[in-house]
């Protein structure tokens, strides 16, 4: 047994030990939801508003605590060694069941170190072209692509292992069209090179896009959802499966959890609450203007998602190519 895990073990033997009656004022004081990225993102602002709609449920204060750095790794190790006692739960998401397949060594399991509390939602991966003559739409944007074998349009990613790069990379796969992968420090940088026609294309989340988009300098080509998005910006946006590519299929998600062996009982209640949150007029108004279509489940649901979730990517990686880090 690994020393975080004894720990784990022995923290959660004690408050067992303590039983039920320990548990019947819980929550008592401040709940910590650590977001393993810095402010500002959209993960951060889903947090936030999680964090205020469960606050407002609960009459305790959720607060965010942003832990960035090492791609996610630094904040979401500090939740998998905090006390199983519901006082600190995380924000996971897409890229935390896209880790195992692309790094050879990570400080946490996924599957292993978390207790699966809620899923929150998903939005739908855009891929994003420019406003010239070759981007009008997916179709022209591909004939275009596979015209220039010589010298291949260029797709940004937000570096090598993340999810617009493992996107890109499958595309490529699947059109058999070769394209010139270029990796940036994220989205915003990315799509403001294919606003200025320095790069093709790039997959984000309508999020990442929204300003750009509505301000006719990048054009939605396709979604990489299994049906259409009823959004405003993209209503009239084919799949990517009804344009001709098929097997592309990924939406962002995020989902709640606390560190494994938290009291069964810690947990569900927390769920509750979250689910609760999901329901607040404020809370769908503000997931709604980031495209979240909001999803609540039960534990075993999500564990089930982020279960089928890691074995998917691990096959994708492989698909492609790709070796772990």
């Amino acid at each position: 047994m690994s020393p975080m895990h004894r720990r784990t073990f022995l923290s959660a033997a004690a408050l067992v030990a303590a039983g039920p009656k320990a548990w019947a004022a819980f929550p008592d004081k401040p709940i910590k939801l650590i977001v393993p990225w810095a402010p500002g993102g959209s993960t951060d602002a889903i947090a936030r508003a999680m964090a205020q709609g469960m606050s407002s449920a609960m009459g305790i204060s959720v607060i965010v605590d942003n832990r960035p750095g090492a791609a996610g790794q630094i904040g979401t190790e500090a939740a998998a060694r905090a006390a199983p006692d519901g006082y600190t739960i995380a924000i996971v998401e897409l890229p935390h069941a896209i880790a195992p397949a692309v790094m050879t060594r990570l400080p946490y399991d996924l599957l292993r170190d978390f207790t699966p509390m809620t899923m929150i939602g998903t939005s739908p991966l855009v891929f994003f072209g420019g406003i010239g003559a070759d981007s009008k739409d997916f179709r022209s944007f591909m004939k275009a692509a596979a015209a220039a074998a010589a010298s291949p349009p260029a797709i940004a990613h937000s570096g090598a292992g993340t999810v617009s790069h493992l996107a890109a990379e499958l595309l490529a796969t699947r059109s058999r069209i070769r394209f010139n992968m270029v990796p940036y420090r994220g989205s915003a940088p990315a799509l403001n090179d294919v606003a200025a026609g320095m790069v093709a294309g790039h997959f984000a989340t309508l999020a990442s896009g929204s300003s750009l988009l509505a301000a006719g300098k990048i054009r939605a080509l396709a979604v990489a959802s299994p049906q259409r998005v009823d959004l405003p910006a993209l209503r009239g946006v084919p799949t990517l499966s009804e344009a001709g590519i098929k097997g592309v299929e990924i939406d962002q998600w995020w989902a709640m959890v606390a560190p494994a062996t938290t009291p069964l009982e810690v947990t569900e209640h927390l769920r509750k609450e979250a689910a609760a949150a999901l329901a607040q007029p404020a809370v769908k108004e503000r997931l709604s203007a980031l495209a979240v279509e909001l999803k609540a489940s039960s534990s075993g649901e999500l564990r089930a998602f982020m279960r089928a979730e890691a074995e998917r990517w691990q096959k994708v990686a492989k698909e492609i190519g790709l070796q772990p880090q």
